[in-house]
């Protein structure tokens, strides 16, 4: 795993012309599909691939990531994809550790795969859950910590890895009522077993 450093990461991406797979993350299109277009924010956003989904679904999306070399590539895909309408896409480079969203802005919030360890992860999703409007969900997936002895690839240091419990705990007094919270599994082409990824969905009451 690198270090939360965006040297690191943008000297990764920088690397490669595309580090994630260009389409959403399955859980992501699952559980937001049917969902009405409003704003969304995608917290780690990293090169896009949710938010410019998400855009070119009628949503008007902030992509937010600490990496610029990534949202620069968010930029140029959505552009591509877009087209005249690539202006849905707003990124914003941004440390989730020092910054946060506007609060109640949001009908939509994704917080993706950022892995941080659990003392600093609990301020990230509590902003993360002021951000959440009236009546807009929070969608929050990772690797889960039981991934390192029972799934596949991820992180492997348990200490940057959460459970659903956690999670739920760091959103309690935020006004968000939870409706999911659970460790579900994923395939992975070729690999010996699933990936096990921590699952929490919540969302504030209109």
């Amino acid at each position: 795993m690198l270090p939360v450093d965006a040297a690191a990461w943008n000297a990764r991406y920088a690397g490669a012309d595309l580090v994630w797979s260009a389409g959403p993350n399955a859980l992501v299109e699952q559980l937001t599909g049917g969902l009405p277009p409003g704003r969304a924010i995608d917290l780690a956003a990293g090169e896009g691939r949710n938010a410019i989904w998400l855009a070119e679904h009628g949503w008007r999306v902030t992509a937010a990531d600490f990496s610029d070399v990534a949202l620069a590539r968010a930029d140029r895909i959505a552009r591509e994809r877009l087209g005249a309408d690539a202006d849905r896409l707003t990124t914003v480079v941004a440390d989730l550790t020092r910054w946060e969203p506007a609060e109640a802005a949001y009908d939509l919030v994704l917080l993706v795969f950022l892995q941080l360890g659990g003392e600093a992860m609990r301020p990230v999703h509590r902003a993360a859950a002021a951000s959440v409007a009236p009546g807009g969900t929070l969608l929050v997936l990772a690797h889960d910590r039981s991934n390192v002895e029972h799934g596949h690839g991820g992180p492997q240091d348990p200490s940057v890895l959460p459970t659903p419990e956690q999670v739920a705990h760091d959103l309690t007094g935020t006004g968000l009522v939870l409706d999911r919270a659970e460790v579900v599994e994923r395939q992975v082409e070729g690999a010996p077993r699933p990936a096990r990824d921590c699952l929490v969905l919540a969302h504030r009451p209109g």
